[in-house]
């Protein structure tokens, strides 16, 4: 039976935003309420907050997951929550939930059990509008591309070199490529084109790392939408609405307040996917954060091969915040899935035989944990593996792997209980956490930004998801060499792939290595300030399973909707 989430109506257990405000020493004028239990913050928190102590800075990424996920979330919330109660002035940073995996395969966005970020429903649903802003932003943006281009306006855009497409924040595949303009209307050309979702869009990159309100507007100005018959690139401020765009993002720019179950301070901010996108919660979130906070937990998105990356080489070289610690997600069934003995499909119940004990698999499957410890060593940190628990997970199975990870040189391996017990199933990795963080690190980047393109590209396809070499389209040749000639070869890559593998190939399950990596396209984000490869068969608008997460969605007579976790 699904239980009830939050109401929107608010719940009684909770403290009212300001009380979860005054906790982190923030006065009226630092934070506008958006109803009892949510608030913005203001414009230019950041600097005013700058001489202030830096907090410990704390990642947590997992390892390659099923399709039901890991409970990565639930791990972060239960986190923060812990090292609240030893005594921390803690504040998590997550990504908000998009519409898609909501009524996808994945569901709720926003933890689960006794580790939930509240009010649920609304962060889950429609919260503070920021997702749709971003929507109507890139939407606004694609009309005016269309009505330019009919109207022959100077300059002049090859149709073929378009790269904008808009934006929704559900999965609808029937969207993923369309002809607009049927109607021979004098606004719209007749052409092909396609629909993304707005988590993987430029303009939901740029305000997650945008740094203030004017950075943003300078990044939507620099967005590249296509190229002049002379093969020069068209920007958004060329075309003279970046302005508009930033207007509908001055408000969703500014990071959200909320808390957890437990009363710990959150703030979810922007939503980027890890694996089609850069799969990390808003800069300005963690530069109010740090200076409020003794410990800040931000997550990034899926594996350390995906959201972790970038998490190092796109947000942290851009914020210039650097990690003390990370912790890495791991879980017994995902450890069985990687070695190979069981069939999983995306949209379907795990297999019953993945959830009995099975020592082999999980010694067979260790090599994904391994490799994952071995990403985040080569950035230079220390890494507790935290291992989350579920109910039908056997005790032998918990101390192998906590063996195997201490073994692959984790600084701890801990298992946790957090759904089941709230930030008190956390303790004893909160405690693991800050004697990680508290040891000196060598954190470093994977790659210089002097690199080409190419050798970026395949210094990430080896060193992090074990490939023996790299294999372009032609395409995706032809645009190197063009990107480069106009002047953007310094600038970090964000690669597109499965979460599901540490490959391009979500069957090349556990460490895969001496494979080629397919890059198929490489797209130009020159706002967002990276070049972002498409790799495999990872598509930005996917579809829907065959028992999407939306068939057990509903409300009650006192409207509480339920079935979102």
């Amino acid at each position: 039976m699904n239980q009830p989430s939050q109401s929107v109506t608010g719940d009684p257990g909770l403290q009212k935003i300001d009380a979860i405000a005054e906790q982190l020493g923030l006065s009226r004028n630092d934070y506008e309420p958006y109803g009892r239990y949510k608030a913005k913050l203001v414009h230019g928190l950041a600097e005013r907050l700058d001489d202030r102590p830096q907090a410990k800075y704390i990642g947590v990424t997992a390892i390659n997951p099923t399709p039901l996920g890991e409970g990565k979330t639930v791990t972060t919330i239960g986190l923060a929550m812990a090292l609240s109660q030893l005594g921390h002035t803690t504040i998590g940073t997550l990504r908000e939930p998009s519409l898609a995996p909501v009524f996808g395969i994945k569901g709720g966005g926003a933890g689960g059990g006794k580790c939930t970020l509240e009010p649920q429903a609304d962060i889950n649903l429609h919260f503070t509008g920021d997702m749709h802003a971003v929507t109507a932003a890139t939407n606004l943006l694609a009309s005016i591309i269309d009505n330019h281009l009919k109207r022959k306006k100077s300059p002049q855009i090859n149709p073929a070199t378009i790269t904008w497409k808009r934006v929704l924040d559900l999965c609808d595949r029937g969207l993923a490529h369309v002809i607009t303009g049927l109607d021979q209307v004098p606004q719209a050309p007749l052409r092909e084109t396609g629909f993304e979702l707005s988590a993987a869009s430029e303009v939901m990159a740029i305000l997650a790392l945008a740094t203030d309100l004017a950075d943003l507007r300078q990044r939507l100005g620099r967005i590249v939408v296509g190229m002049t018959y002379e093969k020069q690139p068209v920007t958004v401020e060329t075309l003279g609405c970046a302005g508009a765009l930033a207007a509908l993002l001055v408000d969703a720019i500014r990071p959200n307040l909320v808390q957890s179950c437990e009363q710990t301070p959150f703030l979810v901010h922007t939503g980027p996917f890890g694996n089609i996108a850069h799969g990390n919660s808003s800069i300005v979130a963690d530069k109010i954060a740090v200076r409020l906070a003794d410990y800040v937990v931000t997550e990034s998105g899926f594996g350390a091969d995906c959201g972790a990356e970038k998490f190092f080489d796109i947000k942290c070289r851009t914020s210039s915040l650097q990690p003390d610690a990370e912790v890495l997600v791991c879980t017994a069934r995902a450890l069985k899935l990687q070695s190979g003995l069981f069939e999983v499909r995306p949209g379907k119940p795990l297999p019953p035989a993945l959830l009995e004990e099975n020592l082999d698999a999980i010694r067979a499957g260790a090599v994904n944990l391994k490799a994952h410890l071995d990403i985040i060593r080569q950035y230079g940190l220390p890494t507790v593996v935290a291992i989350n628990a579920f109910p039908n997970d056997r005790q032998k199975e918990l101390s192998e792997i906590q063996q195997i990870a201490l073994e692959q040189g984790a600084s701890a391996a801990v298992v946790t209980d957090a759904f089941a017990r709230g930030g008190q199933g956390s303790i004893a990795l909160a405690e693991a956490v800050v004697k990680a963080a508290g040891q000196p690190n060598q954190f470093q980047y994977l790659y210089p930004l002097e690199m080409s393109i190419a050798d970026k590209i395949e210094t990430i396809a080896t060193k992090i998801y074990g490939a023996a070499s790299v294999e372009y389209d032609p395409k995706a040749q032809r645009r190197i060499q063009e990107y480069e000639q106009l002047g953007y070869g310094r600038l970090p890559v964000c690669i597109a792939k499965t979460q599901y593998s540490l490959s391009h190939d979500p069957k090349l399950l556990g460490r895969p290595q001496g494979f080629t990596f397919p890059v198929r396209d490489l797209k130009l984000s020159a706002g967002a300030g990276f070049l972002y490869a498409l790799c495999g068969e990872i598509r930005t608008m996917p579809g829907l399973p065959s028992e999407p997460a939306a068939l057990r969605i509903d409300i009650d007579e006192q409207g509480n909707i339920t079935g979102l976790q």
